[in-house]
Parts: structure tokens; C-alpha cells; sequence
């Protein structure tokens, strides 16, 4: 039997967060600044050789036509030889409604390494595309770059970031994204920044942090007992919460001081996912493993 392949699913932060518009078909437009991160889920891959689509591990509450991993490859499969089939295993590491990407990013690896297994030979852009019709978070992921995005999330331009320590806590809330767009009081007007500006730090807010914490305590408490540690911030809508530090020892010091009530993990900042060194070794005919 073909053996498995396990490919890296990284997680992002959003170093801020604006809505500035609305485009006609109802879609938000947003500025953010996406850092990707060395840790998150993994992703298992099996060739089959019976065209099947098939997802061996469970993720509750997702059966697996929804699930985004499933959909992913499916995506693919006109491009592949007929018979070309995957079992698919994700290891989650990364909370459900954590704000931190993992289904768009699980979903983006299967895009990424599929194509090069299944021999489609898709350019990275067609795959951006397509990762776009399964969620505005997938394009980043797919190019594999930290960077600035505009649009839904799909206009991207990399950016060189400090690759700092972070501190990643999750509050054990899970945040559906939906129905924030609705709450009266989110910001959806701001005026557009510029890169410039950013990189000056003159833009760190998140328009959905002032909402999230107004309805979940636990997420207002986590934000609250990070403060004495730097300017702790929300990633995406939610509901995990982070913090940037000086270094490794002081990020791993803090996490492990995180109440037991909730999780903590350091992570470090990168500018290139973990993804595209696991795609090269795979090119250079090693199995990628993490």
C-alpha cells in the first residue's frame, strides 16, 4: 500500500484587522496583515489508486462533504488522471473558531500538495483561485507568504516581517464569524491605510476585537491578563488571542503561566510557510514529514 505523506497546515495571526466597504454581492472588504506562524495542523495524504475521495479522521460536527479538506481535493480531481484518488487525515492542533485559519489552511495544503502528487501541474495562481471559491482565507495559505491583503483577503502583496515570538492563547471559545457581520455597532466604514502606515505601527486594531469582547467574557479576560506582557490582540474574529514578545524563553515562560483554565502555545512568526520547504523536499524526492 502507498505510504502516507504529512505536510504542514500553518496557522496565521492577524496583525490587524479593518472593513472598509462592502462590494455589491454583500462580501466585506477588509485590510489585514496575515503572519503566518511555524506551528498548526498536519496534513496526511495516501494515494489511491480507485478515483475516492476518502476522510479517515473525524472532525466533529463537519461531515465530511462540508469538510473543507474533502472539498479541497474534489476541487482537483478534473485536473487529475481518472483514477486518482487520496485518503485524507488531518491531526488538528488548531481550535475550531480560533481565528487562526486552520480549515482554510488544511484545505489550501491538500490544494498545494495534491497538485504536485496527483501531477495536475497547476500554477500557484490557479490554485489561489480556486482555494478563493473555498474561503477567503485560502489564497494566503496556497502562495505561502506573510503578507498584506486587501479584497475579501485574496489581493495579496508578501511583506518581510520581523519574525517575532508569539504567544497564542485560546480562551476555549469557539466564535462563529456569520453572525458578527451582522452586530450593529462593527465598524465597517474605515477609512483605507496604507502599507506604510503599518509597517510604522500605526495600525494594530482589530474591528471585531471591541465586539467579540463585549459578548465573550472568557475572550475579554484572556486579552486582559496578557496586557501587562506587550499589546495583546484578537486574530480574525476570533476567539483566539495573542501577544508578540522579546523572545523564546520569554514567550515559552508565558505560556506555560497561562490559567489552566484556557491553552497557551509560543509560536514564532515566519514569512514563508513551512509548506513550500515541505513541497520542495517532496520535488527532491523525500516524503515530507512534521
Amino acid at each position: 500500500m502507498t505510504e502516507w505523506s504529512v505536510w504542514p497546515a500553518p496557522a496565521k495571526l492577524n496583525l490587524f484587522l479593518q472593513i472598509t466597504g462592502r462590494r455589491a454581492d454583500g462580501y466585506h472588504l477588509l485590510q489585514t496583515v496575515f503572519q503566518l506562524l511555524d506551528r498548526g495542523d498536519s496534513v496526511r495524504l495516501r494515494p489511491r489508486g480507485d478515483g475516492r475521495i476518502e476522510r479517515t479522521s473525524e472532525l466533529p460536527g463537519v461531515p465530511p462533504e462540508r469538510d473543507l479538506v474533502v472539498r479541497a481535493a474534489a476541487v482537483l480531481k478534473p485536473y487529475a488522471p481518472a483514477d486518482a484518488g487520496v485518503d485524507i487525515a488531518v491531526d488538528k492542533r488548531l481550535p475550531l473558531g480560533g481565528g487562526l485559519g486552520g480549515g482554510s489552511s488544511d484545505a489550501a495544503t491538500v490544494l498545494v500538495a495534491l497538485n504536485r502528487i496527483w501531477g495536475c501541474g497547476l500554477p500557484v495562481d490557479a490554485l489561489a483561485r480556486h482555494g478563493l471559491a473555498l474561503g477567503a482565507d485560502v489564497p494566503v495559505f496556497v502562495h505561502g507568504r506573510s503578507a498584506w491583503a486587501e479584497g475579501v483577503g485574496e489581493r495579496l502583496t508578501p511583506l518581510d516581517l520581523p519574525e517575532r515570538w508569539y504567544v497564542v492563547v485560546d480562551p476555549k471559545t469557539s466564535v462563529p464569524t456569520a453572525p458578527l457581520f451582522q452586530v450593529p455597532e462593527l465598524t465597517r466604514d474605515a477609512l483605507p491605510t496604507t502599507i506604510p502606515r503599518f509597517l510604522a505601527g500605526a495600525e494594530t486594531s482589530n474591528a471585531f476585537e471591541p465586539v467579540v469582547s463585549a459578548r465573550y467574557p472568557a475572550i475579554a479576560a484572556a486579552l486582559a491578563w496578557l496586557e501587562p506582557h506587550g499589546r495583546p490582540r484578537l486574530s480574525g474574529s476570533g476567539g483566539c488571542v495573542f501577544v508578540d514578545v522579546a523572545t523564546e524563553a520569554e514567550a515559552a515562560a508565558l505560556a506555560a503561566a497561562c490559567p489552566q483554565e484556557w491553552s497557551a502555545w509560543a509560536a514564532r512568526g515566519v514569512n514563508r510557510s513551512p509548506l513550500l520547504a515541505a513541497l520542495e523536499s517532496f520535488a527532491a524526492g523525500a516524503s515530507p514529514s512534521r
